[in-house]
Parts: C-alpha cells; structure tokens; sequence
C-alpha cells in the first residue's frame, strides 16, 4: 500500500493540510494513521483497500490530527504532563551524560535507539534529583541517605569532566565523527 502513488500523493496532501493548520507531525506519523484507517474503512466495507482512497478526505484527516494534537497539548499543559524536570544546562552530570553519546555509540555498533534511551533515562534521573529539592512528594523516599543534590555535584565536578567540551557543539560532534558514526538527514 505505501509505494503506490494514491498512498504517498494522500500523506503529502494531509502534510500539507496540517502545515496550513499550523500542526507538525513526522511525516510517518501521519502515513501510519493513512495506512491504518484506509484498512480499516475496507475491512468496515468490505472492499479492497485500493477501493477505500475515494473515502479518503486529506482536510477531514488533518482537522482529526490536529484537534486531537491541541487536546493533548491542552491536557498536558494543565496537568502538568510532559514537563520533565530537566538539570541546568551548565550541569556537570549532563555533561558526563553528553560525552557519553559517542562511545555509547561505538559500544553499541550504532544502536541510536539504545543510546537515545541511555541518554533520556540518564537525563530524567538527574533531572529528578535535581528537582527533588523542590519535589513534596519525595520527601518521603529519599531513606537515610537522602539526595543532596549540591553534594552530588561536587562528587561529579571532582571527576573533572571537560564541560565546554560536551557543550560546545562543535567539539562533540568532532568527538561524534571520532566515534566512527554521524547522524545524517535523509
């Protein structure tokens, strides 16, 4: 179904129709929520799916995605959902978490899918202890030893990791080609 010319002429209409709405969605996305519903409206019917593109309506489509893109935005923003605590960008643990990217990468013969979860687990973690302080629900939790953010950060910068290098762009991606991988746009 996706290499036909109805498929790939039906995803850069609705594209198209979300960019006018002022929607962005990653272009498999929407060929994925195309795909399903053009079976599922033959399955429904009981045609062939080559059969079910006359029922395809690329704005209707687009006004679905985007009302259902704004809820979540709405619900997200008044729960609270999605704001990840996030260290300050000077940090020194997200520095060791940035220098870690290219030798995760080597490690892992280019797994970017493993270094994206190391990288967004190691960055919550220090994000939450980070923002324990201010956290009332984690009073609780923290046992004996509790989390002294500011004694963490010594224990950290005492390591002497190289923290312009890590945040300086093009320094890691020197360090990023070094490792023997890029990450290119197709």
């Amino acid at each position: 179904m996706r290499n036909t010319k109805a498929f790939k002429d039906a995803v850069a209409l609705t594209l198209t129709e979300l960019a006018r709405l002022g929607v962005t969605v990653r272009p498999g996305a929407v060929a994925d929520i195309i795909e399903a519903n053009t079976r599922e409206v033959a399955a429904r019917l009981r045609i062939q799916e080559r059969s079910a593109w006359r029922y395809f309506d690329a704005a209707a489509l687009a006004d679905s995605i985007a009302r259902q893109h704004k809820e979540f935005e709405a619900s997200s923003d008044s729960a609270g959902v999605g704001v990840a605590p996030m260290p300050p960008v000077d940090n020194p643990e997200l520095a060791l978490v940035l220098a870690g990217v290219p030798d995760s990468l080597a490690q892992t013969g280019g797994d970017l899918y493993a270094v994206i979860i190391n990288v967004a687990v190691n960055a919550w973690m220090a994000g939450h202890i980070h923002g324990e302080d201010g956290c009332e629900g984690c009073e609780g939790s923290r046992g004996p030893s509790g989390h002294d953010w500011n004694d963490r950060m010594k224990q950290i910068t005492a390591l002497s990791p190289d923290i312009t290098t890590w945040f300086d762009r093009d320094r890691w991606t020197a360090a990023l080609h070094d490792s023997g991988f890029s990450i290119e746009r197709r």
